[in-house]
C-alpha cells in the first residue's frame, strides 16, 4: 500500500515553513539596533580585555629598558660576565646572581623531576580511584602554600638539618668533590635548590598528569594486547607518547624557580660569590632585588637593579612561551591520534 501524497506534501510545507519562520525570527532579531548595539559593545570589551592581558608584559619590557638603560650604556656586556658587585664605587656585575639564579632552579630540577614524573605516572596509571583523588588534592595543596611559609619551614627545620646532619656527611664522604668542599653552613646553595624543589613539585605533577590522561586508551590497550607488562606499557606507549609535554611541564617548572624570590632569599645566603661548592652560600637575581632595591641611592644602582630585573623577564618570558608550546604541540599530536 502506497504513502498517499498529500500527507507528504504537508509535511515538507511544514518543514519548509518552519525554517522559513527560524530565518525570520533571526533576520528579525539581527535587525534590532539594541541587538547590535550591544553585540558590538560586548564584542569590544572582551576584545580590549584581549589587548590588556598582551599589553602588560610589553609595558612592562619597556619600562624597564628605559629603566636599565643608563646601566646598559654603562656597563655593557660586561654586566653579564662581571662578577664584582659593589654599590659604593658603583661597579656592578650580575654574573653571581645569574650563576646562583641557574645553579639552584638547576638542581631544583634534578630533585624534582623524577619525583615529579613518577608521582604522575602513579596518579594516572597505576594508583587505585580511591587513591587517585586524595592524593592528587595533596599535591596541587602544596602549590597553595605561600612561598614566606616555605621560606620559614626552611630556616627552622630544613637549614638545622643540613647543618648538623647531612652537610657533615656530604664533606666527610664526598669533601674530595668541588661540589661538596666547604663548612656546613646549612644556608646556600643546596638549601635553595631543596626549597625550590619542593615547590615546583607540584607544577610538574599537575601538568605532567594531565598530559599522561591524555594519551588515548588505545595505546595502553594495544601495548597489553602485544602481551607487556604494565611498566612496559608506561615505558613504551604512555611515556613516548607524552614526552614533549612532559619537558613543557618541567620548562614551566623551571620558569618558576628562576622567579622564586622570598623563600630562595630566606635560605640561600645572600652571598654575591660564585664558588663550585653547593654547601657555601650564594645570591640570586630575584633575591638582589628584593634584598637592595630600598637601599638604592642612587641612579645607576636602580638602573643596575633594573638590567637585573630586565634580565630575569627576559629569561622567563622566553622559558614561559617554549613550554606552552610544547604542551600545546604534544596536546594536539595526541588529538591527531586518538
Amino acid at each position: 500500500m502506497s504513502v498517499p501524497l498529500p500527507e507528504t506534501s504537508t509535511l515538507g510545507e511544514s518543514s519548509a515553513g518552519s525554517t522559513g519562520a527560524g530565518e525570520a525570527a533571526t533576520a528579525d532579531r539581527a535587525s534590532r539596533p539594541g541587538v547590535q548595539v550591544g553585540d558590538r559593545i560586548f564584542a569590544g570589551v572582551v576584545r580590549l580585555f584581549g589587548l590588556i592581558v598582551l599589553a602588560v608584559p610589553a609595558l612592562m619590557l619597556v619600562a624597564l629598558v628605559f629603566a636599565s638603560a643608563a646601566s646598559i650604556r654603562r656597563t655593557g656586556f660586561s654586566f653579564l660576565t662581571s662578577s664584582r658587585w659593589d654599590p659604593v664605587h658603583e661597579h656592578f656585575g650580575a654574573w653571581p646572581f645569574i650563576y646562583g639564579t641557574v645553579v639552584s632552579s638547576l638542581l631544583a630540577l634534578c630533585l624534582a623531576v623524577p619525583v615529579s614524573v613518577g608521582l604522575a605516572i602513579f596518579l594516572s596509571d597505576l594508583a587505585p580511584h580511591r587513591v587517585r583523588r586524595p592524593l592528587g588534592f595533596v599535591v596541587e595543596l602544596l602549590a597553595a602554600i605561600p612561598s614566606v611559609v616555605y621560606g620559614f619551614w626552611g630556616i627552622f627545620v630544613l637549614v638545622p638539618v643540613l647543618r648538623e646532619t647531612v652537610e657533615p656527611f656530604l664533606i666527610a664522604h664526598l669533601g674530595f668533590l668541588p661540589l661538596f668542599r666547604g663548612e656546613p653552613l646549612g644556608f646556600g646553595m643546596l638549601a635553595s635548590g631543596i626549597i625550590l624543589a619542593i615547590m615546583i613539585v607540584p607544577t610538574i605533577t599537575s601538568i605532567s598528569r594531565e598530559v599522561l590522561g591524555a594519551v588515548p586508551d588505545t595505546h595502553r590497550e594495544a601495548a597489553l594486547g602485544l602481551g607487556a607488562t604494565p611498566w612496559d606499557v608506561i615505558r613504551v606507549a604512555v611515556l613516548p607518547a607524552a614526552r614533549s609535554g612532559i619537558v613543557g611541564a618541567i620548562i614551566l617548572g623551571l620558569n618558576r624557580a628562576l622567579g622564586e624570590t622570598m623563600a630562595v632569599t630566606m635560605v640561600i645566603g645572600n652571598r654575591p660569590k660564585v664558588s663550585a661548592s653547593l654547601l657555601d652560600p650564594a645570591y640570586s637575581m630575584a633575591s638582589v632585588i628584593a634584598n637592595e632595591f630600598a637601599e638604592a641611592d642612587s641612579d645607576t644602582y636602580l638602573s643596575a637593579l633594573s638590567e637585573v630585573a630586565l634580565l630575569l623577564l627576559g629569561v622567563a618570558l622566553v622559558m614561559n612561551l617554549l613550554a606552552r608550546w610544547l604542551v600545546h604541540a604534544t596536546k594536539q599530536r595526541m588529538a591527531r591520534g586518538a
